[in-house]
């Protein structure tokens, strides 16, 4: 091959790579943008767990005032393999269970830990969801068999109080078409899977959740309850009305589990109807505002897990963890217009297998949690506004 053949195919082919570059750029600019808050994946955060711990199904996450992240994990969930050090024999040198409750600083260090049963309480069967008041208390409620209380702790770990009646044994041989919850109780819940606060009227927002159908309301000092509701404000009903289907229209009532009663600052509640696939909307007297269905494809345990707001005044943006379909959702939270989405299913950092919880920072960073295999605990770096794709899959750092 001649010297200027060889000229003039590389010439050839940097002009193909130019033109592949420009087309990849017009089809980008072809994409629809909007809009949005921006996220990138911390893939160093949090650092590695001390004395070979590892978690079980990590099911809740809350944020202090420090920005200390807070989260509640189940050490029984962990497979053999994970607990070999914790069998009698050992069969090997790893691993072992963290404490249920680890607290993390905001550079990732593990800072405490602390949870499991102590004297003078009664740790649920199944912990599920945690969450921090103004002063820093800890929050924990529980979705086990026959988890009926919600456990207030001080920020290390002393317990506070004890509200509602633990190990309450549901009501049994409940007529035909009823599950054995009791939704109009004002003496206990029914296996609470969050509780979220609202400090300046000291009220928590019990979702409850597991067995019972409704949004319970107590006060925070004595534990009572308040008021409660059902789908659409109505009177909460223990009706079962089978498993959901995107053909079969919506239901007036919620299906279990409730699994998030969130308040904002301009009283409206925003609940999680996860197996209903669909976001309600109330005042804080339990008054029925309005409602969005999401995925509404999705079957098994729904697409509608947790909530978290955006940290400026107006809690512009709605942060929507989707654990069946492996994505956050962020939503316009007024119009509850879905603006964007990223995440992807799998194992890697900015990924998830089933993101159960969400909570965000002070900085307006997102911290999430997975349960079933996931068992994990993740950071998104908030990275301002800017134009983003309505599907961004995973969001990684760029270099």
């Amino acid at each position: 091959m001649t010297r200027k053949r060889k000229a003039v195919l590389a010439v050839g082919w940097v002009a193909a790579i130019v033109t592949l570059a420009m087309a990849q750029r017009v089809l980008e600019s072809q994409q629809p943008l909007v809009e949005a808050p921006m996220f990138e994946v911390d893939p160093f955060w949090p650092k590695p767990l001390p004395d070979k711990w590892v978690l079980g199904n990590a099911i809740g996450v809350g944020v202090d005032s420090r920005d200390h992240v807070f989260i509640v994990h189940r050490q029984d969930t962990m497979n053999e393999a994970e607990n070999g050090a914790g069998t009698s024999p050992p069969t090997s040198e790893c691993c072992k269970g963290a404490p249920p409750v680890l607290e993390f600083d905001p550079a990732g260090n593990l800072v405490n830990s602390w949870g499991g049963p102590g004297q003078g309480y009664t740790w649920p069967g199944s912990n599920h969801g945690i969450s921090i008041d103004e002063k820093n208390n800890v929050w924990i409620g529980g979705n086990g068999p026959n988890d009926s209380h919600i456990l207030k702790f001080s920020h290390e770990g002393k317990l506070i109080a004890e509200f509602g009646i633990p190990n309450r044994v549901p009501v049994q041989n409940p007529p035909a078409g009823f599950t054995a919850g009791n939704s109009k109780s004002m003496e206990h819940f029914g296996r609470v899977a969050k509780v979220s606060l609202d400090d300046a009227a000291n009220e928590a927002y019990v979702s409850d959740g597991y067995l019972n159908k409704r949004v319970a309301v107590i006060d925070m000092t004595s534990g009572k309850i308040k008021r409660f509701w059902g789908a659409y404000g109505n009177a909460p009903s223990d009706t079962n009305y089978g498993a959901y289907s995107p053909d079969s229209g919506v239901i007036p009532q919620f299906r279990t589990p409730v699994h998030c009663a969130e308040p904002t600052r301009d009283g409206l509640v925003y609940v999680c109807d996860r197996p209903n696939n669909r976001i309600q909307v109330f005042q804080k007297d339990g008054k029925f505002v309005k409602e969005a269905r999401i995925a509404p494809k999705t079957l098994g345990d729904g697409a509608v897990w947790d909530i978290a707001f955006s940290r400026d005044p107006a809690q512009k943006y709605l942060y929507l963890a989707d654990g069946k379909n492996e994505k956050i959702y962020v939503i316009d939270r007024q119009s509850l217009e879905i603006l964007t989405q990223f995440g992807d299913g799998g194992r890697q950092p900015g990924q998830w297998f089933a993101v159960h919880s969400i909570a965000t920072d002070s900085r307006g960073n997102i911290y999430t949690t997975e349960t079933y295999e996931g068992k994990r605990l993740q950071k998104f770096v908030y990275k301002g506004m800017g134009r983003v794709p309505r599907n961004q899959g995973v969001v990684w750092p760029k270099k």
